[in-house]
């Protein structure tokens, strides 16, 4: 929870942020405007709301079913109105800090989050991160490879591409060659 408040202060404002994110983001996409670039940075910052209150919630949900020994449901309800409490007390926190804003949106994708890794836990956490990651690497991998082709025939630099669309393919078969080895397990 500390770490939401740090995370809600000025060091994490929108003109932080895109100080050390527009250069990184450039360098994956350097055919992008200036207008796609804003965009991809409101889009990671909103990822990274709902990416911090799943984790939140997902800590929380293990805090109470082994430490409290609660059913997971109940576990999990409670994990869920924590998160969703404490995405409304980071957003009137904002209100104070001058290079802030509360916005009742972003609360509400701070709940999203917290419902979606609860909803994932309740799926069953392993099935529903292998199949996430290799839905990842294959975009990675089909859709880097498509941004390389595409890039090259216009003639233009793919910067980090270059790394990214190999590595998805190498962690694909490095998860394949792993599945088989433990397959092969008595």
């Amino acid at each position: 929870m500390a770490v939401v408040v740090g995370f809600s202060s000025d060091a994490a404002s929108s003109p932080r942020t895109e100080s050390w994110l527009l250069p990184i983001l450039t360098g994956l996409a350097p055919w992008a405007t200036s207008a796609q670039l804003e965009a991809l940075h409101w889009l990671v910052r909103k990822i990274a709301h709902l990416s911090e209150y799943a984790i939140l919630a997902a800590l929380w949900l293990r805090a109470l079913v082994r430490g409290r020994g609660l059913s997971p449901r109940n576990a999990g309800l409670i994990a869920l109105a924590i998160s969703a409490a404490w995405a409304a007390l980071d957003e009137v926190h904002q209100s104070f800090v001058p290079s802030r804003s509360a916005s009742v949106a972003d609360a509400a994708l701070d709940t999203t989050g917290a419902l979606v890794a609860l909803a994932i836990a309740g799926l069953g956490w392993r099935r529903v991160a292998d199949r996430t990651t290799a839905t990842l690497l294959w975009t990675a991998l089909i859709g880097g490879a498509a941004f390389l082709i595409v890039n090259a025939l216009a003639g233009v630099p793919s910067g980090a591409l270059w790394f990214t669309a190999p590595a998805a393919g190498f962690a694909l078969l490095a998860r394949t060659m792993h599945a088989r080895h433990r397959s092969r397990r008595p």
